[in-house]
């Protein structure tokens, strides 16, 4: 069965009974302190995916507990859901002016096939630092977030506030100001998935993240027509490395990635997808879909370092046919390298 498996070798790191993440953990002295924070927020169109409907009156639960429990609280909150739910996915990712790639699905998935794909990667749910998810729904509405600390935070209506206060409480978790967990300090972030060449349906992290892009429909939730920081500062005109899946009804997917520069994430999809045209076909059908899998900006020093390591190299002889070039100005439009990967 396809899955993920966490590297037995990296050494847990706890203090005082309490059991960090394998991926994520402080490097400064830090007492953790189990236990919820609680709070009101009240209704406003302001919301954090931007194209739902307003946001009722909620409460706000950051919940921080040992590890080993996380996994069977996010369990029994999932199960005040109801059967069809809008999954959401963060992963800490390679562009190089956004810390966090937010996703988040607009179409209804079913609640148990989201529990499905929890449990046939949970090493990478609950033990990769690299990674948050969770899942909301609108009627009622209710939200459960695991972050990449593995520090949950939960909003719900009113009427359910009484109902996560007792699965909380069943947990041994107390009301307190102010839980610590890893976040509480400096602390640093790692993947912990092991790929063995001779165990195949072990996925690494970015496998997985094009795998739930496809089973549960997540959207990239930024701004396809802007290109902003996270401060929302105007970029104008980046590098890009865009990734294409291009897939044939009868042979596997191949992959191609595109050097670019755009303006906006739009436009490096769209550039991409021309681009990739031009590639000669490694069979003899053309491929039926062409999924551009990832989009990623690329500042001055990724670009240099790419400039010295690309290559176009002959087929036949293995040697270089010429070097891209990563030096030129950017310009939106320019399509600086585009090539099969092996």
């Amino acid at each position: 069965m396809i899955g993920c498996k966490a590297d037995s070798s990296i050494e847990r790191r706890g203090q005082d009974g309490f059991s960090f993440p394998l991926g994520v953990y402080p490097i400064e002295p830090m007492a953790p302190k189990p236990g919820y924070s609680l709070l009101f927020e009240p209704a406003d169109g302001d919301d954090e995916f931007g194209e739902w409907e307003e946001w009722p009156d909620r409460y706000v639960f950051d919940a921080v507990l040992t590890v080993e429990r996380v996994e069977r609280l996010c369990r029994s909150l999932f199960m005040l859901m109801p059967g069809r739910i809008y999954p959401i996915l963060d992963v800490l990712g390679q562009d190089a002016f956004r810390e966090v790639d937010p996703y988040i699905s607009y179409d209804l998935i079913g609640l148990d096939r989201f529990l499905d794909t929890i449990r046939r990667f949970r090493d990478f749910f609950f033990e990769d630092g690299m990674c948050g998810f969770g899942a909301m729904c609108e009627e009622p509405f209710f939200y459960v977030f695991i972050d990449e600390h593995k520090i949950v935070t939960i909003r719900c209506e009113p009427e359910m506030k009484d109902r996560v206060e007792k699965i909380l409480q069943a947990f041994d978790l107390e009301q307190t100001e102010e839980p610590a967990g890893a976040d509480a300090a400096a602390h640093e972030h790692r993947g912990v998935l092991l790929t063995p060449d001779d165990e195949p349906d072990l996925l690494a992290g970015d496998e997985i993240v094009e795998r739930l892009r496809d089973e549960w429909r997540l959207l990239l939730n930024v701004d396809p027509e802007s290109n902003l920081d996270d401060q929302g500062n105007d970029l104008g005109v980046t590098a890009w490395r865009c990734l294409v899946r291009a897939e044939w009804d009868d042979q596997d997917p191949r992959y191609a990635e595109v050097f670019l520069d755009a303006d906006c994430l739009r436009a490096a999809e769209e550039t991409a997808a021309v681009a990739i045209e031009k590639l000669p076909s490694p069979h003899r059908d053309e491929w039926e879909d062409a999924v551009i899998i990832a989009a990623d900006r690329m500042n001055d020093d990724m670009l240099k370092a790419m400039s010295r390591r690309a290559r176009v190299t002959d087929g036949r002889t293995g040697r270089t046919k010429h070097k891209p070039d990563f030096k030129s100005p950017l310009k939106a439009g320019r399509v600086r390298l585009v090539r099969w990967l092996e």
